[in-house]
């Protein structure tokens, strides 16, 4: 129930409410149970895009009691994340995140994570890494470790691989991972950096119920990663002082932070972007090309085409691979070749930055097109500061304004909107990167849902830094693995990859059974449960 300045707030703003998830059990723990299940079954977004298609984009639930919203919808998100910036903030996160982020800036609202912006931002400047030298010595390292002509799980080593290079751009040493007779520490740090963010998604899961999930394989876990990167940092304070001429990232970092923990914990945050989001692209993008050959020959020619006499390649080569790079936006729906265009705000001039769509036309790339698909962190969520509203998602025609009391949260799910048909087409679950070429996209129908309605990288002031960076190393690395291989082809997964299930709609009594095509594993982002396996040749 509203109170009354609640309800007369959402009258001066004619608000009405959101279509609402039947709830078949009291304190709505029915559903609760159901994303429980659909997590165990590996099937979570499914589960999230059903919920969506059956009542609209924007949508109120109740957990435990408690109402909440949901909404897959460019306005609200351009709302939440751009116009109404401060009116929405982490909430909880900071509390659910501390025991493996500390404060960085993932878990920071306000002034503390202004300042991490700016700290952070210059360190991403493409002069770092405007050669791909920063790269290269881990890509060959990751092609030794593929045999020829055996089946190979490409995922754990595409992890291995993506902590190898940002160790080596954080720290200036990497963790070498993928060297045999190297990596026995940094394949446990890795072990238990996944560990700890088992524990932190299923906090964040409950919410205001978050305490109840920890315990002493948590806290280990926690305590190991900080560990290892306070190691890191130790070491890189003996070879800091002029004994190492190249840029790196945790000496510029390390001038302006004083105190080692939060040194460590900015480390980790961005170790943790750095590491996971890079290596499930790459994974969702092989598995992509094996199972669309055309889309794989495509490439191959285009690679061809670009490189260099001595097949070598620079960072202006890969700029040049229009259809690599419309082939990783299908599959994040999308990524980030995109351009920003810059909004004016009092507290945040220099950094509200909004993504549009106007160069995806001309330019749209392979691993833009993954990303529609499967973005790297498909669900994400904000608290409101204040009582305030969303623009849409209201009403009998889903239009109207909807209230948000302060204190609710609104989870925002970009799996689920770049799969609307209302956006991407009839086809929108297929995998097609013409798509992008099409200048009559529903997408591109206006500014908003063009700017807001494909958002690999987050938007608004928030924006992700690295994500040129992250860019610039799928696609290396993908080329690089296809100039070596001549041939790839998907090997069988270990367990069917289709699961029929039943949902429960708010508008009938009786289960619709449902069919979920691959099994997604989901932490802080959305990883393949069975891999990538491949055979290369």
């Amino acid at each position: 129930m509203f109170t009354q300045l609640e309800s007369e707030f959402g009258r001066s703003f004619a608000c009405q409410d959101a279509a609402r998830l039947r709830n078949a059990w009291p304190l709505g723990i029915d559903r609760l149970l159901q994303i429980w299940q659909a997590d165990s079954d590996q099937r979570l977004m499914d589960l999230f895009t059903f919920h969506f298609s059956d009542v609209g984009s924007t949508l109120e639930q109740k957990f435990l009691g408690t109402r909440a919203l949901g909404t897959a919808s460019p306005e609200n998100l351009e709302a939440m994340l751009s116009t109404q910036f401060n009116d929405f903030a982490y909430g909880l996160r900071r509390q659910i995140f501390f025991p493996l982020l500390g404060e960085g800036i993932f878990t920071q609202d306000g002034q503390d994570w202004k300042h991490s912006r700016e700290l952070l931002r210059p360190q991403f400047s493409l002069q770092q890494y405007r050669d791909l030298d920063t790269f290269e010595e881990h890509v060959d390292n990751l092609i030794a470790c593929i045999p020829n002509d055996k089946p190979i799980d490409l995922q754990p080593l595409f992890f291995r691989f993506t902590l190898d290079t940002t160790t080596a751009f954080l720290f200036g040493k990497s963790t070498y991972s993928l060297k045999t007779g190297l990596s026995q520490q940094s394949l446990k740090f890795a072990e238990n950096f996944d560990t700890a963010q088992d524990y932190v998604v299923k906090r964040f899961r409950l919410l205001d119920f978050y305490w109840l999930i920890g315990g002493r394989k948590f806290r280990e876990a926690c305590s190991f990663v900080h560990s290892y990167v306070e190691a890191m940092i130790r070491e890189r304070y003996h070879v800091s002082s002029g004994q190492d001429e190249r840029y790196v990232f945790f000496d510029a970092v390390a001038s302006d932070v004083k105190k080692q923990n939060e040194l460590r914990d900015q480390l980790i945050n961005v170790l943790l972007a750095g590491r996971d989001t890079t290596a499930c692209l790459l994974s969702w993008s092989f598995r992509m090309l094996v199972q669309h050959p055309e889309v794989l020959n495509k490439i191959r020619k285009e690679i061809d085409s670009v490189a260099a006499a001595n097949g070598k390649f620079q960072r202006d080569d890969i700029k040049r691979m229009t259809y690599l790079a419309d082939f990783l936006k299908e599959g994040l729906r999308m990524n980030a070749y995109t351009e920003h265009l810059r909004m004016e705000d009092e507290q945040y001039p220099e950094l509200f930055m909004v993504p549009t769509t106007i160069r995806l036309v001309l330019m749209l790339p392979l691993e833009l097109l993954v990303l529609r698909l499967f973005p790297p962190v498909p669900v994400n969520n904000r608290t409101a500061l204040r009582t305030t509203t969303l623009p849409t998602g209201g009403g009998p025609d889903r239009s109207s304004p909807v209230l948000v009391r302060k204190g609710e949260n609104v989870a925002y799910c970009v799996y689920v909107m770049h799969r609307r048909k209302d956006l991407y087409g009839d086809d929108a679950e297929d995998f097609r990167p013409e798509r992008w070429e099409n200048k009559d996209m529903p997408l591109y129908r206006n500014k908003t849902t063009a700017a807001w309605g494909f958002l690999p990288f987050n938007g608004g002031p928030r924006v992700c830094l690295g994500q040129d960076f992250a860019l610039t190393e799928a696609s290396y690395a993908i080329v690089r693995i296809l100039q070596r291989f001549p041939e790839i082809r998907a090997a069988p997964f270990e367990m069917s990859q289709k699961q029929s299930w039943l949902g429960y709609s708010s508008h009938r009594s009786q289960g619709i059974e449902k069919i979920s095509k691959e099994r997604q594993r989901m932490t802080l982002v959305m990883s393949a449960t069975d891999g990538c396996p491949v055979i290369c040749g």
